[in-house]
């Protein structure tokens, strides 16, 4: 967490979106990364720039023909134009879904055309030393065994940073500890379950950012009491990332529940049903956990305000007796400075020490009344 002691709190943007990789240089090609899941066991991955050799080409432990109840994963990190292009055709993709998959930045979402499943998944990283929510953007297709992952970000689902060579990648996608792989009873339910164990990684991955922000919130409200001035900027920059939390897991929320709904149209099994509803509870815990954030930090705004009137009150009183003070020797002054013949003790000897004492003493007497009343 950013030191509490620096005087301004800086930040490059206050606007977060996912980064669109669908932009090709003349010398770059995409690369797919495919495998099939037989029986719950992943099989070797393979590399290729091809959608149709990622689809067909065979494993050396799997034939060249799909084996009943395998799933063909394939991993997209970097998408190209003309490799969405090709899964358009390849599929024979409906003309508004091809236009969502050459767009980012989009909601949360599940829709379905004919036989293809099209969901928008947001995951989230929180960014400690910016204070920043960074989400990143995945589209997934299914259609009959095979699901296709597209990365629009530069972070796998479960926030890491996605290798630039194709051996860092290779590494992180047969490691057997990632979470959305490693449920082995629940892949032997289909692609579906492979999608929601994807979601469920990305709602779990919500939780570490609602950690990383409330203990900036507290780091906040340590300033606030301290006097920083810089504290109101950094409230609102805060309550920025938490109300990007909070919509981007609501559109989540929303997700899973047309997910829920069409269980049964669908003929989805019961267990991944089950499964669904463990993973809307986590969503749930997400909302209350943003709502209350964001609540704390509306009440720390108005503290913060309370707190800074009250500093200004008290300097416009010190203001205020001073200024009382000086206009006592300026009245006199004035008084003692027009132009007439005839005025008391204007040809007195002792006049003018009199005058000048009568202003002392006077701002003496002002300074000591607003001292007993702690204005000064």
């Amino acid at each position: 967490m950013p030191s509490n002691d620096r005087q301004r709190f800086e930040r490059p943007s206050l606007r977060k979106r996912a980064v669109t990789v669908a932009k090709e240089t003349a010398s770059q090609k995409a690369m797919l990364f495919s495998r099939r899941i037989v029986d719950s066991q992943p099989q070797g991955l393979i590399a290729t720039d091809s959608f149709s050799e990622a689809l067909a080409a065979p494993t050396p432990e799997s034939p060249a023909t799909a084996d009943a109840g395998s799933i063909t994963q394939v991993v997209i990190p970097q998408s190209t134009p003309e490799l969405l292009a090709e899964i358009a055709s390849n599929w024979d993709l409906h003309p508004v879904l091809v236009d969502d998959l050459f767009h980012a930045n989009q909601r949360a979402k599940v829709e379905r055309y004919d036989d293809v499943l099209f969901v928008v998944l947001k995951s989230a990283v929180y960014i400690d030393a910016k204070e920043e929510v960074e989400f990143n953007e995945f589209h997934l297709l299914m259609k009959d065994d095979a699901l296709v992952i597209i990365c629009q970000g530069d972070r796998f689902i479960d926030g890491t940073p996605i290798p630039t060579d194709a051996s860092g990648i290779e590494d992180y996608l047969t490691n057997e500890k990632r979470s959305f792989t490693k449920d082995r009873e629940l892949l032997t339910l289909g692609p579906e379950a492979l999608i929601y164990r994807l979601l469920d990684t990305a709602v779990d991955e919500y939780f570490p950012v609602l950690d990383g922000l409330q203990d900036d919130k507290d780091g906040i409200e340590r300033q606030v009491f301290s006097g920083d001035t810089a504290a109101a900027e950094r409230i609102y920059l805060l309550s920025q990332e938490v109300i990007d939390v909070l919509h981007n897991s609501t559109h989540l929320n929303r997700m899973t529940q047309a997910l829920g709904n069409e269980a049964a149209k669908y003929a989805i099994p019961d267990e991944l049903r089950t499964y669904l509803d463990d993973v809307t509870d986590h969503l749930t815990r997400v909302l209350a956990e943003a709502g209350e954030l964001r609540e704390a930090l509306s009440q720390i705004l108005n503290v913060n305000s309370t707190l800074v009137a009250q500093r200004q009150n008290e300097d416009m009183k010190k203001i205020s007796g001073w200024a009382a003070i000086l206009f006592a020797p300026t009245l006199i002054g004035a008084i003692y400075g027009m132009n007439f013949d005839d005025m008391p003790e204007l040809h007195w000897a002792f006049g003018y020490p009199m005058a000048l004492g009568l202003m002392l003493g006077l701002g003496v007497v002002l300074y000591v009344v607003f001292r007993v009343k702690k204005w000064m």
